[in-house]
C-alpha cells in the first residue's frame, strides 16, 4: 500500500510510530504537511502539487490534522478521497467531532449518554439557561478546545455567570455541562480502530484539578472497559463516521456518558499506558480497508 499521513510535524510521537508501523508491515509511507498540500479542482478532475510537484496514486491517507488547520486539512482530505484514496476519518466526520456542540446532538439524537449540556447566546438568557442545566457545580468548556484547554469548573451560580460572561466578551463559543461527581475526576479513554477497542485507560485529575487529561498532569493506568463501555465507544465512534478515534467516557450512577470523540487521538499516552502497538491497529485497519475499496472499484470497472 502506499500510505500518505498527513501530518504538521514528522517528529511528533504519533507520526513517527504511525510511519514505523507501516514500514514494518511493507508499506510505503510518506508524511505530508497539509499546508503544503495545493489543490485543482474542475470538472474535468482532481489534482494535487506538494512543493511544486504533482501528488497522486495513495492507497490511504491517514489523518492528523490539529484544530487549528481543520478547515484546510479537511479541503486537502477531501480531494485525496475525491481522488481515490481511502481515509478512516472523513473530513465530514472529523469537522462533525472537532464541533463539540454538533457533536453532542447528533451522539444524542442516537441515545448515546452524554451529560446534560446547555448552549445559549444572549446574556440576558444566561439565568434560565443555568436553571435549565441544574444547580452547580458547572463545568463550562470552548466549543473547539483540546487537551483540557479551555475547560473550568463553577460551583457557585454567581461564579458560572461570571465566566459565561468573560467568554461572551472574548466572543468564543462555550458549552456548560453538569458536572458528574461520582466520576471523581476520572474518565476513559477507549481507543476505537474499526468496530473495536483496541487498547484504553483511566485517567485520574491531579490534585487540585478536574480535568483527567495528560497533558494537565494526570496519571493513567491501563483498564479493561466493560460491555457498555466497549458498546458506547464503538457505537459512538460509528455516529460520527470515524474509523479511527478516541471517544473519553466517564463512569456515572446511569453508566457511561460521552465526553468527547477525538478524531485525531494522541499514541504516545496510550500506548506509554498499555502496552498495545496502537499504531499497528490503525495501520493493518487501514490497509484492509483500502485493499477492500481498491477491489470495489475494480469490480465496478469491469462491471462497467
Amino acid at each position: 500500500m502506499k500510505l500518505a499521513i498527513l501530518s504538521r510535524n514528522g517528529k511528533l510521537y504519533s507520526t513517527r510510530r504511525l510511519v514505523e508501523a507501516a514500514r514494518e508491515r511493507g508499506h510505503s509511507v510518506r508524511v505530508l504537511d497539509p499546508l503544503r498540500c495545493y489543490l485543482r479542482i474542475s470538472s474535468d478532475g482532481f489534482d494535487m502539487h506538494y512543493k511544486g510537484r504533482p501528488i497522486a496514486g495513495y492507497g490511504a491517507v491517514v489523518p492528523r490534522i490539529g484544530a487549528s488547520i481543520t478547515r484546510y486539512g479537511c479541503a486537502v482530505l477531501r480531494q485525496f478521497a475525491l481522488m481515490g484514496s481511502y481515509t478512516p476519518n472523513s473530513a465530514e466526520a472529523i469537522a462533525r467531532a472537532r464541533d463539540k456542540l454538533r457533536c453532542h446532538q447528533v451522539l444524542a439524537a442516537e441515545g448515546i449518554g452524554l451529560p446534560a449540556t446547555v448552549f445559549g447566546d444572549n446574556p440576558d438568557d444566561t439565568g434560565d439557561l443555568l436553571a435549565m442545566l441544574g444547580p452547580p457545580p458547572h463545568v463550562i468548556k470552548l466549543n473547539e478546545g483540546t487537551q483540557g484547554a479551555g475547560v473550568m469548573l463553577t460551583e457557585k451560580p454567581s461564579a458560572s455567570r461570571a465566566a459565561i460572561e468573560t467568554l461572551r466578551g472574548l466572543y468564543a463559543n462555550f458549552l456548560v455541562q453538569e458536572f458528574i461527581a461520582e466520576a471523581k475526576g476520572a474518565d476513559l479513554r477507549c481507543f476505537v480502530v474499526g468496530d473495536r477497542v483496541v487498547a484504553a485507560m483511566r485517567r485520574e485529575a491531579p490534585a487540585g484539578d478536574f480535568r483527567s487529561n495528560l497533558h494537565r498532569g494526570g496519571s493513567a493506568k491501563k483498564v479493561r472497559p466493560s460491555r457498555a463501555e466497549v458498546e458506547t465507544a464503538v457505537r459512538s465512534a460509528r455516529i460520527l463516521g470515524l474509523g479511527v478515534a478516541g471517544v473519553d467516557l466517564i463512569r456515572s450512577d446511569r453508566g457511561p456518558l460521552v465526553l468527547e470523540v477525538n478524531s485525531s487521538p494522541g499514541l504516545e499516552g496510550i500506548e506509554a499506558v498499555t502496552g498495545i502497538d496502537v499504531a499497528g491497529a490503525v495501520v493493518e485497519h487501514v490497509a484492509a480497508r483500502a485493499a477492500a475499496n481498491e477491489r470495489g472499484r475494480n469490480a465496478d470497472l469491469t462491471d462497467s
